[in-house]
């Protein structure tokens, strides 16, 4: 599990994938990103279906804004908490990066490239691993994501 710190953020986290759900009828995915003083200089939630944007994940986006903030490409010793495993082309992108830590909730067990298909993060090819700790909250955001799924497939939602 992780820290009473780690779970306090990624409730915030949890707060953005309802966003993104509630205003955008997007897939609930949030994504914050703290430095390494636990100041948060980035925030994101997926939007790629409302802005017609394959590449805007709530990591991404959270990314993109903390570029911005930091006014450097490079986010080094910054946590990024996501609810969801992130995927190959975010993975990277938290490679490229060089992101210190990320922390996430529930498993993605079709496309999860932090340890459960894929292990991009960690893996020795790259110059940069960056350091993973899932599962945090995991049974909340995943039920999130299934309820999510049901409603659109007309099904009531799970408890």
């Amino acid at each position: 599990m992780g820290t009473a710190l780690d779970e306090s953020w990624m409730r915030r986290a949890l707060e953005l994938a309802d966003r993104a759900e509630r205003e955008d009828d997007e897939i609930p995915v949030g994504a914050v990103l703290v430095d390494a003083t636990g100041n948060v200089v980035g925030e994101g939630w997926n939007r790629n279906i409302g802005e017609h944007d394959p590449t805007a994940h709530a990591e991404i986006v959270a990314m993109r804004e903390a570029g911005r903030a930091l006014g450097n490409h490079r986010l080094i010793g910054c946590t990024l908490y996501v609810t969801l495993e992130p995927c190959a082309m975010c993975a990277m992108a938290m490679v490229h990066a060089r992101l210190a830590r990320v922390v996430f909730g529930a498993r993605d067990p079709k496309t999860g490239a932090a340890g459960s298909v894929f292990d991009l993060l960690a893996d020795p090819s790259h110059n940069h691993r960056v350091e993973v700790l899932g599962g945090v909250l995991g049974d909340e955001a995943g039920r999130r994501l299934t309820n999510w799924f049901r409603r659109r497939r007309g099904q009531a939602p799970l408890t």
